[in-house]
């Protein structure tokens, strides 16, 4: 199995090393990881202070923190997460995320991003 990311041919193991990372933002840099039509993996690390700014979007988000601390707000309603700790956004539902200390969230988004291709 292949699957096109980022303009290189990878095989059904892909290996972080091997993807290109981009800058979102000052303190943001994300890595999408793989992604079908139905799904997509994406790794964002952020430095301490990096904000992940309010937003909506129609894809359902499962986020694990893989590493760090985190102000998560979801809906208005704020949680400190930390790793190991997952969080779920509905459907156009407002959420942002504060990095209160450098770390590192593994995004899921059904169905995948296509806008993170524009």
């Amino acid at each position: 199995m292949s699957v096109e990311l980022n303009g290189a041919k990878r095989t059904g193991f892909i290996m972080n090393e091997s993807v290109s990372e981009e800058q979102m933002a000052p303190g943001l840099s994300r890595k999408i990881m793989a992604y079908d039509n139905s799904v997509m993996l994406v790794r964002v690390e952020f430095e301490k202070g990096g904000v992940g700014a309010l937003h909506q979007h129609h894809h359902v988000q499962l986020t694990n923190v893989e590493s760090g601390v985190f102000e998560i707000e979801i809906d208005g309603n704020k949680q400190i997460l930390k790793a190991g700790d997952v969080f779920h956004v509905p459907s156009n539902v407002i959420h942002g995320a504060v990095c209160l200390e450098k770390g590192v969230l593994v995004d899921v988004f059904s169905p995948m991003r296509e806008d993170f291709f524009n």
